[in-house]
């Protein structure tokens, strides 16, 4: 049966090209964790995890056991990381599927500890990564705690102390005083453990934001002067968006690597609709709900199959327009849950099946994950998790 005609196209292609890409920015410095979480940011974990390990990727970073699961499935070989950590009763699920959780809570230790001699891990065959909070408040060991930890990741412990991982909250800001900030508190730390005659194999902090802007080098700096290896998680980048930076750099000291992003980064998806009837309107005439739009002259409207249950947010009612024909039509009336309406008057031959672009470009035109954002008041990273499940995904 045809599905209804409301989809995102995934350019796998474009997917791959971006992971190689910033493999080049992060070289001789760092390796790469492809930032796989929320379904690969709304646009299909099936279809995304995949196509990165093709572009060469070796570690996938999800939220959950759950997506980890179903990543390991997808992707046998790569190395699997829960980034947000197990919740209670999933310790045994991480070992069971070999996967790399991070920690920081003392009963995430203790769990995943269990599981592993439950199940018969040998001594330091059960990766950990670490977490520390370097001042994001949000996870991770506080230094003042992490005398505490020290001790699972002993000689006779199944746990092994394979990463140290920090969020970089601050990124995005192109001063840096934050994340330099951050970067020394995680020294610090560093120096206590390894002051303990602890050592793990990877660095685990960055993401887009800091690889574009330049901090491969450093924080690879960072790593080596602890005899560890530096692993950057780019996750926006992957999808085709280059990070804004706020404050931004001055236009003579932006980085290299963001000029070449904005050069080479791919949009991986295509939020497509389509016209479902058009009709002829007097002036005077109401459109949608609470008749927030009001006609002033006779129009052509255009009924499109995607509501705010597809992710098209109500908050674009009135101030938004999609492309259809290569041009863009003004959404008229409030998006409503299942369908909206976008004025077509000045667009000639418009009927029902002609595609409309909600996210994407059509003709010589382009609608962004951050027009969309701008409009609504949001973060691109949310237009993209928001797009609906009953938006099927489909590899192009």
């Amino acid at each position: 049966m045809p599905m209804r005609p409301c989809r995102a196209e995934i350019r796998t292609r474009a997917l791959e090209d971006n992971y190689r890409f910033l493999v080049r920015q992060a070289a001789p410095h760092a390796e790469l964790l492809a930032v796989v979480k929320a379904n690969a940011y709304g646009h299909s974990l099936a279809i995304c995890a995949p196509a990165l390990v093709r572009a060469g990727a070796h570690w996938l970073g999800v939220t959950t056991v759950e997506e980890a699961i179903v990543a390991r499935a997808l992707c046998p070989e790569a190395r699997v990381m829960i980034m947000a950590g197990i919740s209670r009763g999933q310790a045994r699920a991480a070992i069971d599927f070999q996967l790399t959780p991070v920690a920081w809570e003392p009963w995430q230790l203790d769990e995943l500890e269990a599981a592993a001699r439950a199940a018969g891990a040998q001594a330091s065959s059960v990766p950990i990564h670490l977490e520390l909070d370097t001042g994001m408040s949000r996870q991770g060991v506080a230094q003042r705690e992490l005398a505490a930890c020290f001790t699972r990741f002993g000689p006779a412990s199944p746990l092994r102390l394979d990463g140290v991982m920090t969020h970089l909250f601050a990124a995005d800001e192109a001063d840096g005083q934050d994340t330099q900030a951050q970067l020394a508190s995680l020294d610090e730390a560093m120096g206590h453990i390894s002051a303990e005659g602890l050592f793990a194999e990877w660095l685990n902090v960055g993401n887009s934001a800091a690889l574009l802007a330049g901090q491969a080098q450093p924080i690879a700096e960072l790593a080596a002067r602890h005899g560890m290896k530096a692993l950057l998680r780019p996750g926006l980048a992957l999808y085709g968006l280059v990070p804004r930076f706020d404050p931004s750099f001055a236009p003579q000291s932006e980085p290299p690597a963001l000029n070449a992003a904005r050069e080479s980064l791919q949009p991986a998806l295509t939020w497509k609709a389509s016209v479902v009837g058009v009709r002829s309107v007097p002036a005077g005439a109401t459109v949608g709900y609470n008749a927030t739009f009001v006609a002033t002259e006779p129009m052509r409207l255009a009924l499109v199959c995607a509501g705010y249950a597809d992710g098209l947010d109500r908050l674009l009612s009135n101030h938004f327009s999609l492309l259809v024909r290569g041009q863009r039509a003004p959404l008229v009336g409030r998006v409503s849950m299942d369908q909206s309406v976008i004025d077509v008057t000045e667009i000639p031959g418009v009927e029902a099946g002609d595609e409309v672009v909600i996210l994407g470009a059509q003709g010589g035109e382009n609608i962004t994950a951050y027009d969309h954002a701008d409009a609504a008041g949001t973060i691109p990273w949310e237009v993209f998790t928001r797009i609906g499940p009953r938006v099927p995904r489909v590899a192009v």
